[in-house]
Parts: C-alpha cells; sequence; structure tokens
C-alpha cells in the first residue's frame, strides 16, 4: 500500500518510521509483554516512558531547569481557561493579541475568567500581517500577555515577538518544534499535539515555576497547573498512549538532527509552496511575505468555483484534506516536520498541471 500526502491541519501526518515503530512494539512495548496502551501510569514501565519522553523535549528544546514540564489532556482549548484561572490571579488583567482564528477564541474563553485587553488586533488588516512595534497597546496592569505565534487558519507567523514587560505566554500548538525557540523569552508555552507532536488528545505546557502560584479558588484540580506539576502530570489518568507516541517523534526528531535541521527543511518546503503560488495568477495568498506561516500555507484560486475540482482531482492523485477551514474557505496545505520535501513537490506539480488544465 502506498501512503498518501496527507496535508491535513491535524490531526497531521506523522512520521513514517514512528509508525512503524509504533506497530512493531504494538502487542510488546519494550518487552514488557503490553502494548504501552495497555500499560498502568503508575507502573514502572510506563514511568520509564515518560521520563524519557520528557528528557528528549527537554534536550530538543533547550528547557532551562527552573521551568516544568507536563503532559495534560484536553488539548490546547482546555489551555485558553486554564491559563487565566492560575495566571490572572494578581489583578485578574491579562493582555492578549488577536492574529487569527485561535486566538479570537482564546481571547473569548479568558474573558470568561479574567478582564480582557486585546493589545493589538489584525482583524484590520484580514490577518494578513502581524502589529508592528508602535501598535501594541499593552495594560501596564496585565498580568501576563498572549500571543499565537502561528495561526494554523490564517497562515499568519510572528517573525519577531512583541517586546513586553508582564510574562509571556504563547500558544505554539501548530509550530512547535518545527525550529528552535529561546524558552526563556516566555513565562509559559503550550501545545496541542495533533500537529508536529502525536495524536490529538495530548497538551504539552512548558512553564516557568515562578508562575505556579496556585489556582484561583473554585478552578477544577486538573486545571490546576500548580497541582499538576506536583504530581507530575498524573492527578488522574494522563493520556498514556498519545504520551508514549510523542516520546517516539522526540527520539525521532532527535535522531534527524535536531530542531535546527527541521528549521532548514521547513524552509525549504515553504519556500518551494510559496514560490509556486507567487509566481502564478491562478493562486494567491493574501498573507505578508515576511509573515507567512511555514506550517500552514492557505491559498486561493482565481476562479473559487474550481475550489471542489481541485480537491478531488488532487484526492484522485493522492494529495489529501487540502480544503479550507470552514472559517476561511480557499485551499490549505499544512506542511509540518512529518511532511517531506517530496509531498510540497508532489502538490506543487499538481498545481502546475491543474493550473494548465484550467487556467
Amino acid at each position: 500500500m502506498k501512503r498518501a500526502w496527507n496535508f491535513s491541519a491535524g490531526p497531521a501526518m506523522l512520521p513514517e518510521a514512528v509508525l512503524q515503530r509504533i506497530a512493531s512494539e504494538l502487542l510488546d512495548t519494550n518487552g514488557s509483554g503490553m502494548s504501552a496502551m495497555e500499560m498502568s501510569h503508575r507502573g514502572k514501565e510506563f514511568l520509564a516512558i515518560a521520563e524519557q519522553a520528557e528528557a528528549d523535549l527537554r534536550e530538543l528544546m533547550a528547557i532551562p531547569d527552573d521551568y516544568r514540564v507536563l503532559f495534560l489532556q484536553g488539548g490546547a482549548t482546555a489551555l485558553f481557561a486554564t491559563l487565566p484561572m492560575n495566571l490572572a490571579n494578581g489583578s485578574g488583567r491579562a493582555d492578549y493579541v488577536r492574529s487569527g482564528h485561535w486566538s479570537d477564541k482564546a481571547i473569548r474563553e479568558a474573558s470568561r475568567f479574567c478582564k480582557v485587553n486585546v493589545a493589538a488586533d489584525c482583524e484590520g488588516n484580514g490577518f494578513s500581517r502581524v502589529p508592528a512595534a508602535d501598535e501594541y497597546r499593552f495594560d501596564p496592569e496585565a498580568d501576563y500577555v498572549h500571543i499565537t505565534p502561528n495561526e494554523t487558519i490564517h497562515g499568519l507567523r510572528f517573525p519577531e515577538l512583541p517586546s513586553v514587560e508582564a510574562p509571556l505566554l504563547a500558544d505554539y500548538s501548530s509550530s512547535i518544534l518545527s525550529e528552535p525557540v529561546n524558552v526563556r523569552d516566555y513565562g509559559l508555552i503550550y501545545a496541542g499535539a495533533q500537529k508536529n507532536i502525536g495524536p490529538a488528545g495530548l497538551c504539552i505546557v512548558i512553564v516557568r515555576e515562578d508562575q505556579l502560584q496556585g489556582a484561583r479558588e473554585g478552578t477544577p484540580s486538573l486545571m490546576d497547573l500548580q497541582a499538576q506539576a506536583k504530581a507530575g502530570s498524573m492527578l488522574n489518568t494522563p493520556p498514556t498512549f498519545a504520551w508514549y507516541v510523542a516520546g517516539l517523534v522526540f527520539q525521532w526528531l532527535k535522531a534527524e538532527g535536531g530542531l535546527t535541521v527541521m528549521a532548514e527543511r521547513n524552509g525549504e518546503k515553504a519556500a518551494l509552496l510559496y514560490g509556486a503560488i507567487d509566481a502564478s495568477d491562478f493562486y494567491s495568498n493574501p498573507v505578508a511575505a515576511e509573515c507567512r506561516s511555514r506550517m500552514n500555507v492557505p491559498f486561493f484560486l482565481a476562479d473559487p468555483a474550481l475550489e471542489d475540482t481541485f480537491k478531488a482531482e488532487a484526492k484522485q492523485a493522492g494529495l489529501l484534506t487540502l480544503g479550507g477551514h470552514r472559517a476561511l474557505g480557499g485551499l490549505r496545505a499544512s506542511i509540518y516536520n512529518a511532511m517531506p520535501k517530496e509531498g510540497v513537490q508532489a502538490l506543487v506539480d499538481f498545481m502546475s498541471d491543474f493550473e494548465r488544465r484550467y487556467g
């Protein structure tokens, strides 16, 4: 069976080497006589998997010792509420940057638990560029500043971080592990796993210890980050199989050369796809060149009536899940770490042929 090229934004494709290893270990993981999905989360077999996964992630991202790493349930969306419950406990105020669909959802959820100041809003420019330095209006009393460094739907990326006084919190769901980041720039980083890490259901949180001051009264125990840190992410049964797969992905990333190598590959893939779009009058991408995502590439046809034909013929050619998000429309190719350049080249070749026949 020949695997198709899966351009889904998430759940997304996993490295083939990781899938093969999962298959080989499915009935007997690490000589335990059990599958990883059958292991007790408190047994020595799974604890060894969990500890190795954290150690490998720390190495990949150069996570300092004064940051805790949590493996939680609920995905990044659960963190939209968890963050203000835990970190907006000084003034009860927080700054958010609206840069696309997911930052907007984070704003609406956080507004239920704290006073949100939209410090900058990209809606006015159609989410085509991030704010300029002089466009931010930060609240001097804010307990934190929240950004979404890569917007999965609008394909918008922060090429530089805003200059902030309050701790910076970032939803890295669609770009974590795609390039090196300086963890010290952040008070907290969080990311849903289903794009660059592993299966859906797992969310990774990297939080500086001084941010773990305790959640406000009434916070559900599973959303109390300090309690989760003290319990080693095991206040209840965690998503053990997703944690195991994440650990395999971390090992794969290390074997491939780490995040510097990933950044180089992702830059090449993105340049190839954007180059094909920009060289054509048939395709377009509205995002300013310096702010374009390297992970999620939305694009539009000159004739939107051809979108269904494009998707149907692409599927026949083994190019899957190229429809744009319902909030934006158009088309979209997500080209995470697991997507090789060969897959992007196959898409570019198809786009060229489709334009020749319909343009």
